[in-house]
């Protein structure tokens, strides 16, 4: 059984998760205003995931990302300015503001990005962890998927290459058992997911992702065993996004699930349960917690402010670093 984190951490990862939280909320808050236009795909309801994943990694391990990169992004300590200025499509942002919300890269964090083809991190996320093995370094790699993922070809083949290969590539799955508007139980068969790693001889475990505490614990003991075995492991945590596929609005109106089942999770929100458990602890305040949060929307609008007064990218950028440009011209 894994041990329970220590206040510090506990209290590390709440701050993570308001973070995350804070940011998104002023997305749904400014998307309305359309000046941001690109996709949005918000984790509100998964925060739990990008923060215990993220607090059990080293410094200098590698993380990448799919479709709701918001949360290992902000978790891993991407800049913020960089980030709202790709979503308004800026010059300063994360890829000059041409690539959106679903290309946030910060390499001075080593969060290595993510691409909006279902499952395209995970190819780049397997090369990236042969090169660690190849170079015989301690660093691990992490990649964030979703459910739908698994569904895919190119899922199977990376954990097959990763397990014949001995590669130190650890998949986080956020099972939020939905993939667009389709529930899961219309996707699968009735089988844990988990069961997917097993088959193909991963070492595998399974977390409640609504449960901060619990996902950090149950990450830390599967980066330990990626980083000593140079072997990889699959983590699926079962979580649920409150709001709709793609966009700051709540869906209950396109029939594909209730009203009552968002509400359920919602109740079951991994911010409002761990503050609460600190709380009845004694070793937070509300007054710090309302503090945290202070600071965090200080900062939040200075970064909108720096995105929305960032310069558009000039006609020339639109150029640079597309492969086979220059093979182009030629005809």
């Amino acid at each position: 059984a894994q041990q329970t984190p220590s206040i510090q951490i506990q209290l590390e990862l709440l701050k993570k998760m308001a973070w995350i939280r804070r940011v998104q909320e002023k997305i749904v808050e400014l998307y309305p205003e359309q000046q941001m236009r690109c996709p949005v795909h918000l984790c509100i309801g998964q925060e739990a995931n990008s923060a215990g994943m993220i607090q059990a990694l080293h410094e200098d391990d590698y993380v990448y990302g799919g479709h709701r990169y918001h949360g290992p992004y902000l978790a891993r300590g991407g800049s913020l300015d960089r980030m709202l200025s790709e979503f308004y499509g800026k010059a300063t942002g994360c890829t000059s503001g041409i690539g959106g919300s679903m290309h946030l890269i910060d390499r001075s964090k080593r969060v290595e990005g993510a691409v909006p083809i279902l499952g395209g991190s995970l190819s780049i996320a397997l090369g990236a962890a042969f090169t660690q093995r190849t170079r015989k370094t301690k660093q691990i790699v992490t990649a964030f998927i979703g459910d739908a993922i698994v569904e895919e070809g190119l899922f199977h083949e990376v954990m097959n290459m990763a397990a014949t290969k001995h590669l130190p590539l650890l998949v986080y799955c956020e099972n939020n058992e939905l993939s667009t508007m389709t529930p899961i139980r219309e996707r699968q068969p009735e089988r844990p997911i988990a069961d997917i790693g097993k088959a193909h001889g991963v070492r595998t475990w399974k977390v409640d992702g609504n449960d901060a505490p619990a996902v950090y614990a149950v990450s830390q003991e599967a980066v330990a065993y990626v980083r000593s075995e140079s072997a990889p492991a699959f983590i699926e945590a079962t979580t649920y996004r409150w709001r709709e596929h793609c966009g700051p609005s709540y869906d209950i109106d396109q029939g594909y699930r209730t009203a009552d089942e968002v509400k359920q999770w919602e109740e079951r929100c991994p911010i409002v349960s761990l503050k609460q458990k600190l709380f009845d602890q004694g070793v937070l305040k509300a007054e710090q917690y309302d503090q945290w949060i202070k600071g965090m929307d200080q900062e939040i609008a200075a970064s909108v402010k720096f995105a929305k007064d960032s310069p558009f990218p000039t006609p020339d950028r639109l150029h640079r670093g597309v492969f086979a440009t220059e093979a182009l011209r030629i005809f």
